[in-house]
């Protein structure tokens, strides 16, 4: 039995998968405030014509620059390994495997696509950007990039997360980027927030109304999302694209997929390659897996939305918590964002994916479990994957069934063990968000048509 299975540099993909190619129903199109479709040109204020083309693209295959492939060999082909000894400890039948991300010098798959945006805005001739981060693995991804095309990074850090992470905080300044507690007095958008509540620990979507305000009024500046959109999606499919040419030297293939979805670029990424397969009648169960203080898949409705909470993006029919929803200070940072990827959410609210949402003790407790039985200490986001596994295997354990089970691990802990130190200290508590305040956020969405 093989541990670790490895690709040659030379077997990196050259291309991105594109989901769209093989979705039943074309994406639901992006609305302006007003209820009317907007134009491509509507995006060039803050995003380069590559990126744009992307974004609104049907095609299967898209190359990735050599440019962008001569960087993403510092640490792709990443590798993927067979969880033998949580296996034992877990005494399942069950076959676990999970693509290892946390080798990207960043620490995390969102290097996948911060790389390329760097690059598409500086083939535009754009030197400078910015950005929002929650749990700070994004902003850590932008920066790097930022770093290796001689770009400036701005990042606004939700406020709780640049409270809780300061390390992150620092890996961002030794790339040179810029780091900002949001919400801010720097732009309208965080001292609005910051009038009706001073006290406020921010939110991804407050942290992207501050980057996109910034982006927008600044001609030098563009903006760049970690997750959500469709090309930051389409630029994370190298992670299954690379999984299944692993599976394949083992002769196996997953029944079930398992990972972390806060906006989805981490689902997509591993999952969508596979949902290939899935649309031409493999029997595989793709699992979005979500905190129960922020579920967007499994306790919001699938409705028009803004991306951000003072509502200056366009209008995007997606799973949504409304935009003003203000999720606990869970400490999986990356996870609590109100919304969700169109093309996941699409695809979820036809029947096609599946999601469950997990308490944050659950997670940390199958995060310790990882550490104890494989050595890496998996990151709160990446514990949701870990916990939705486990309780497959155990289910594997109790039916004798001998399925093939894999997930993405997108981020180490090590910049997250003040979390940890709270799990062991019994400070964290689960938390449900009670239905009537999602109801009440929920009230609040735009009126389309």
């Amino acid at each position: 039995m093989k541990t670790k299975i490895l690709l040659k540099e030379a077997e990196m993909p050259t291309h991105w998968y594109n989901v769209v190619a093989d979705m039943p129903n074309p994406p639901a199109p992006i609305l302006a405030p007003d209820g009317s479709p907007i134009s491509p040109d509507a995006l060039t204020a803050i995003f380069p014509d590559a990126i744009i083309e992307q974004e609104v693209s049907a095609e299967r295959w898209i190359a990735i620059p050599d440019e962008v492939r001569e960087v993403l060999r510092l640490w792709h082909p990443s590798p993927l390994y067979r969880a033998d000894r949580l296996e034992k400890a877990l005494k399942t039948q069950a076959k676990i495997y999970f693509k290892n991300e946390a080798v990207s010098p960043a620490g995390s798959h969102k290097s996948n696509t911060a790389v390329a945006q760097a690059y598409y805005n500086k083939q535009q001739g754009i030197m400078r950007l910015a950005t929002e981060t929650g749990a700070g693995q994004w902003g850590c991804s932008l920066a790097l990039a930022g770093q290796m095309f001689g770009m400036e990074v701005r990042v606004y850090m939700v406020k709780v997360s640049y409270d809780q992470k300061p390390y992150r905080r620092s890996m961002m300044q030794t790339w040179g980027a810029e780091v900002f507690a949001s919400p801010t007095n720097m732009t309208q958008s965080g001292r609005h927030i910051l009038e009706k509540h001073p006290d406020s620990p921010g939110s991804l979507g407050i942290a992207i109304s501050e980057a996109v305000e910034e982006a927008a009024g600044r001609a030098d500046t563009n903006y760049a999302l970690g997750s959500v959109l469709n090309h930051v999606l389409l630029h994370q499919t190298i992670i299954g694209e690379e999984a299944k040419k692993q599976l394949e030297l083992v002769g196996d293939y997953p029944d079930m997929i398992f990972a972390p979805c806060g906006g989805g670029s981490n689902f997509g990424g591993i999952s969508f390659p596979f949902f290939a397969d899935k649309a031409t009648g493999k029997k595989i169960d793709l699992v979005a897996v979500e905190p129960t203080s922020c579920p967007t898949l499994t306790k919001g409705i699938y409705a028009y939305d803004y991306g951000d909470t003072e509502g200056l993006t366009p209008l995007t029919k997606m799973y949504t918590l409304g935009h003003d929803f203000m999720p606990p200070g869970i400490h999986a940072g990356g996870l609590r964002y109100h919304g969700d990827s169109a093309l996941v959410s699409q695809l979820y609210d036809e029947g096609l994916l599946s999601a469950v949402a997990i308490p944050q003790l659950e997670t940390f407790q199958a995060g310790e479990l990882f550490a104890k039985t494989q050595g890496i200490i998996p990151a709160p986001e990446s514990c949701h994957a870990v916990a939705a596994t486990i309780r497959e295997a155990k289910r594997c354990a109790e039916t004798g069934e001998p399925k093939t089970l894999l997930f993405n691990l997108s981020g180490h802990g090590h910049f997250d063990m003040s979390s940890y130190d709270r799990y062991f200290k019994g400070e964290l508590e689960d938390f449900e968000y009670p239905d009537e305040a999602i109801q009440e956020s929920l009230a609040h969405l735009p009126k389309v048509g």
